[in-house]
């Protein structure tokens, strides 16, 4: 379908979404997060997709809220209101939702809104000369989009406060240093990265790899007992073992 403010390419195996607004730093529309929710659920229901990709164009991945989408509405105790809360929400929904891994690819300045969709992603590659950032605090806003539940999960509730008090930056090298993504590399390195990535996904069985998200993703909300207890009850298709055991059964 055509888009306005994203751009979608497949091919090799993967699902390529790029926010396309670089004149404006890829800011976030609610067009844009209607977008790209259709993207992902069309990517996740391609069965030549096994990995999807969210990326930005030009020099950065993106800065955040477009506040101009706003019009005249009024912003009242640092909430940006439905006409993106709601959006955003279904687009994190679907990213959490497509049986394949989504990547985010953090190739410059990330920032806020920016950050809560890469925490909302499988696995995240960034550029170590990218900035990253929860600015919230800066502009009297408050996170609406998971960030106070995802960020401490992701880097430790200390390392947390830090960086949303502050509302500082920091670069792609030191976000994987804290966890904040999987991996850094430099710029000039970060398809080569990228496609190392994908390509050692695809190599692996996708019923397996679906399975995995599954659970990973239900497992983050309950105790260990109730993971455990999820992984010995619930029952996926997995219809490649047979095949990929074959060879050790002769």
């Amino acid at each position: 379908m055509p888009y306005e403010t994203i751009t979608c390419e497949t091919g090799a195996g993967a699902a390529r979404i790029t926010m396309n607004r670089p004149e404006a730093m890829n800011a976030i529309t609610p067009a844009m997060l209607a977008e790209m929710k259709a993207a992902v659920l069309d990517a996740g229901r391609d069965a030549g997709v096994r990995v999807i990709v969210i990326t930005g164009a030009g020099r950065a991945f993106c800065a955040g809220v477009d506040l101009k989408a706003l019009g005249g509405r009024k912003i009242e105790n640092g909430t940006v209101v439905d006409i993106l809360d709601v959006p955003a929400r279904g687009l994190i929904d679907a990213i959490r939702a497509v049986p394949v891994p989504v990547i985010a690819l953090v190739n410059g300045f990330c920032f806020t809104g920016a950050l809560e969709l890469v925490l909302a992603c499988d696995m995240a590659i960034a550029a170590e000369e990218a900035k990253l950032g929860d600015t919230h605090a800066r502009w009297g806003l408050r996170p609406t989009w998971g960030m106070s539940a995802r960020l401490p999960r992701r880097v430790g509730f200390n390392r947390a406060r830090e960086l949303s008090f502050t509302a500082g930056s920091i670069s792609g090298r030191e976000a994987e240093r804290i966890g904040l993504v999987n991996r850094a590399v430099p710029a000039d390195k970060l398809e080569e990265a990228l496609r190392a990535v994908v390509d050692a996904i695809i190599a692996n069985s996708a019923g397996s790899v679906a399975a995995y998200k599954s659970l990973y993703n239900a497992g983050e909300s309950l105790s260990l007992d109730g993971s455990l207890m999820l992984e010995f009850g619930t029952g996926f298709t997995i219809s490649d073992t047979g095949e990929r055991l074959s060879q050790f059964r002769k």
